[in-house]
């Protein structure tokens, strides 16, 4: 269960503040996924972000009884003098302590999913920016959440890649759920029970995953 309470976000943009998101109040049942709509803008990043951890609310709380990954792809703080392997090895201790047996799957899932050869040795400043999303991408998915954060359900490479991601993540969905922010509208009744809707700043919930994508639609187009 994930529950947001009051949460609310600002940033300062040339010496004024800029509310996104004011007061926002839903919550996420053990074994949901979740649709995240609202046109460009609307806040869908800041607040995966803020469920992810990657950014704290200006107020509100978040309180959740389920592990949840951050946001699918996103370049979690890679060290750029340090390798791919380096990096997944780090961060497999992170979550699953210093369990060599796991670190060693993790760290063969990425290197296996990324597939960038050799490079997967040599420090990762070195990359160019398709190796560094095939490794991001590849990090996300091997490590294991009860709830993952997509941001997009898109990943950065070749179409075979971006194919061969789609499908790591209906894997996934066999065993995990979604929160879905995305531009992509085909694939969200496949995979959310539920949506959030993203507007002037509020947020409305919705039980009716085509009702949610019919007030969107609306919304884009004024």
């Amino acid at each position: 269960m994930i529950e947001v309470k009051n949460i609310s976000k600002s940033y300062f943009v040339k010496g004024k503040r800029i509310t996104i998101l004011k007061n926002i109040n839903f919550k996420i049942e053990n074994n949901e996924s979740i649709a995240l709509l609202g046109k460009n803008g609307a806040g869908k990043s800041t607040l995966i972000r803020i469920i992810g951890g990657m950014e704290l609310p200006d107020t509100g709380s978040i309180k959740k009884d389920c592990s949840i990954s951050w946001p699918v792809g996103f370049a979690i703080g890679f060290q750029g003098s340090l390798s791919a392997k380096e990096n997944a090895e780090f961060v497999a201790r992170i979550y699953h302590s210093n369990k060599k047996s796991e670190i060693k799957k993790i760290v063969q899932k990425v290197y296996e999913f990324a597939d960038i050869g050799e490079y997967f040795y040599m420090p990762f400043k070195t990359y160019s920016s398709g190796m560094k999303g095939r490794v991001s991408f590849a990090l996300s998915l091997a490590i294991n959440f009860d709830v993952y954060l997509l941001d997009e359900l898109t990943a950065t490479g070749d179409a075979a890649f971006k194919k061969k991601c789609k499908t790591a993540i209906k894997s996934l969905y066999k065993k995990s759920s979604f929160i879905i922010a995305t531009h992509d509208l085909t694939n969200l009744k496949e995979y959310c029970q539920r949506a959030l809707l993203i507007h002037k700043k509020t947020i409305s919930v919705y039980t009716d995953v085509e009702e949610a994508l019919h007030q969107h639609k609306k919304l884009i187009k004024v």
